[in-house]
């Protein structure tokens, strides 16, 4: 599914349009005309290596937020034990 950058040539403002067979001629969400000037992007890339790359940031960045939950946790189980001492 083609997705192409726009920028209207009335109002200036940039948006991104997902191109199906069933899909209407482009216009502005912002002021609705149709003078559209098609910009130039990048392609997305997709690959074993990229996807697998992908999926390492993402475990790393669910573990370190594993780790600072139970790093907060154990601050809080200090804190709460010291404000209330048994004695």
């Amino acid at each position: 599914m083609p997705v192409f950058e726009y920028k209207c040539r009335d109002c200036g403002h940039q948006f991104e349009y997902l191109v199906l067979h069933s899909s209407p001629r482009p216009e502005c969400p912002t002021c609705q005309k149709q003078d559209l000037e098609q910009l130039i992007s990048l392609c997305g890339m997709s690959s074993e290596a990229t996807r697998k790359a992908s999926l390492s940031v993402a475990h790393a960045r669910v573990a370190a937020l594993r780790t600072e939950k139970e790093r907060q946790e154990h601050a809080s189980a200090h804190q709460h034990f010291e404000d209330h001492p048994n004695a």
